[in-house]
């Protein structure tokens, strides 16, 4: 993305933010523990979202889908993955994020299921069927197959979704017990969701 191109001032005070942070990393980490929804997505549009798929990181093999497969939409994510304590464990409950375009404009959000819609109408519900961690400290990257679709938009078309380029997430490793039960807690995380549709 070309900002001066596009129009976009580049002396925005968030520039300054991420040279004294100085790794998209660390950027990440002080929003997510501050919880700064907005921050997050200043960052986005700072840095510049990848286009097309050119900037996507090196999947492993486990999680390609099928090499006839189309990659016809790629979503930056953030928001929080949702656990709920079962007496002894946090279990993840649901996603519940915000999509974003290369742009910063939302353009759908992701749910229980996993469900992603769009502002089209339409939604591709899946399941996981391959998963793999290259950070150890954020939730896992996924392949997901779509099982259902609702609405005729662009969702209709989508055969499988990656989660790739992910950070945070994951569940807190204690406060789960009896007397936690039923509670839930949140974790805030960020992440690239890329969409096939079948040949």
């Amino acid at each position: 993305m070309n900002f001066a191109r596009d129009g976009f001032a580049v002396s925005h005070p968030f520039r300054k933010m991420r040279k004294k942070d100085g790794a998209r990393g660390s950027f990440f980490h002080a929003a997510r523990e501050r919880g700064y929804m907005q921050t997050i997505l200043a960052f986005l549009l700072i840095v510049g979202l990848p286009a097309n798929g050119q900037d996507l990181p090196t999947v492993p093999d486990n999680l390609k889908p099928p090499a006839s497969a189309k990659m016809i939409l790629e979503a930056h994510a953030a928001g929080d993955q949702v656990y709920a304590c079962d007496g002894s464990n946090w279990v993840l409950s649901r996603p519940d994020a915000k999509l974003f375009d290369e742009t910063g404009k939302q353009i759908g959000t992701h749910f229980a299921g996993p469900t992603w819609e769009l502002s089209d109408g339409s939604r591709v519900i899946g399941k996981a069927i391959a998963n793999a961690t290259p950070d150890p400290n954020s939730i896992a990257w996924l392949l997901v197959e779509a099982r259902e679709h609702e609405g005729d938009g662009l969702m209709s078309r989508v055969a499988f979704v990656q989660r790739v380029s992910t950070s945070g997430g994951k569940a807190p490793a204690g406060g789960c017990d009896a007397e936690h039960k039923g509670q839930e807690t949140r974790s805030h995380y960020t992440a690239i969701y890329v969409f096939y549709a079948a040949p």
